[in-house]
Order: C-alpha cells, then sequence, then structure tokens
C-alpha cells in the first residue's frame, strides 16, 4: 500500500477530516489533500507530525498489521563460533588487543610457536592461513599495514 493511501485509510478509520488533521499537525488542508492523492512524498518529519494527529505509533504508517514486525537481526556466520560470547569474548578480545601491539618479529614468532603446537591437532588450519598470509606479506591483523 502506498504511503498516500495508508495515510487517507488511517484517517477515515479514525472518522476524522483533512481539516482536523490541520488543526493537529499545523500543516495546510491542501498539503494533506496532496500527500493524500499521490502528489507529493512527504519528509519524515511531517509524516510523524501526521502519526501524531492520527494518534497511532509510526510504524502504522508504513505496516498493515496490528504488532510491529519482529525486528530482523542479523547475525554474521562467524558469530557462531568461538569467542562469540562469554568468557571466550572476553578472551579473543584481550588477545586482539595484545597481538596489535606485537611488533612484526614477535608476531612471527608466536604464529610459528602456535603452529608447531597445533600440527598434531586436526584443527590448525587457521593458524596455517594466518601465518601463509604473513609470509606473503599481508596483515591479517585487524587495524594494522604492515
Amino acid at each position: 500500500m502506498v504511503i498516500a493511501d495508508r495515510l487517507k485509510a488511517l484517517r477515515e478509520q479514525k472518522n476524522m477530516s483533512q481539516g482536523e488533521i490541520e488543526r493537529r499537525t499545523g500543516l495546510l488542508r491542501c498539503y494533506i489533500s496532496r500527500v493524500e492523492n499521490g502528489h507529493t512524498v512527504p519528509a519524515i518529519n511531517t509524516l510523524e507530525k501526521m502519526a501524531q494527529a492520527l494518534e497511532v505509533p509510526m510504524y502504522r504508517l508504513f505496516y498493515d498489521g496490528k504488532k510491529p514486525p519482529a525486528p530482523i537481526i542479523p547475525t554474521p556466520a562467524a558469530a557462531k563460533g568461538w569467542g562469540s560470547s562469554g568468557r571466550d569474548a572476553k578472551t579473543l578480545h584481550k588477545f586482539r588487543r595484545l597481538m596489535s601491539r606485537t611488533n612484526e618479529t614477535n608476531l612471527k614468532l608466536l604464529l610459528f610457536m602456535a603452529q608447531k603446537m597445533c600440527q598434531q591437532k586436526t584443527q590448525c588450519s587457521r593458524v596455517v592461513i594466518i601465518s601463509e598470509a604473513l609470509r606473503s606479506g599481508s596483515d591479517p591483523r585487524e587495524g594494522r599495514r604492515s
């Protein structure tokens, strides 16, 4: 439903005239008419005034349902792994902060030691990727360039 049709439907549903909306919002009746007939696209501030005049929450101007739609909160795919919450997240934050202060020589030494320690384990691909990135000259750490 176009915003113009929605505003007109809400106004008629409340049994209000354009004159009443004019008194409540301070907008001219001819402007309200132009908005309701789709000749003018109102600004957000104008829509806010009209929602207050119609005594409806702002979302009702854009949404037909009775209740507001549930917010869609995107979750990155990486947020489900280690370090995404709780104590692990705190540890990861500290690790990132300390790694950002580490100079290049010590970083290479740390990554080499970690790679050697996990050679016998199956989940050491991340260390290998980081060490390969360092060998190629790119810096895998956030906020720091080589």
